[in-house]
């Protein structure tokens, strides 16, 4: 029962995000680890509200608007490797979390 690493990235840059996603997946080719994705999650856009003072009445700027890019690797099996990547100094701005599931081969019956 192999174990799966699922490792989720976000950022606000899209270019640095690919830039990381792609490493990660050249790293992953030349050491022959099974590599499932990148699985491009849809683009989030977020807007948050400024006040121009901290008082009720100070009235408020323009929202500030910001978009999050996603990125999804599974990494099946290959636990040393999983372990690599997710201890690994990432660039300022790039985000990560970790899942790691024990998959059961079907008709196992676990």
């Amino acid at each position: 029962m192999p174990f799966v690493t699922t490792l989720t990235l976000t950022s606000g840059d899209r270019h640095r995000l690919d830039d990381v996603v792609a490493d990660i997946k050249e790293r992953a080719e030349r050491r022959g680890v099974e590599l499932e994705g990148p699985q491009q999650e849809p683009v989030t856009k977020l807007r948050v509200p400024q006040s121009k003072t901290l008082g009720p009445d100070g009235g408020s700027f323009e929202p500030w608007s910001y978009t999050v890019y996603e990125r999804v690797l599974n990494i099946v099996g290959h636990d040393e490797f999983a372990r690599e990547v997710t201890a690994e100094q990432l660039p300022p701005g790039i985000r990560v979390q970790v899942e790691v599931e024990r998959r059961t081969p079907p008709g196992s019956g676990a």
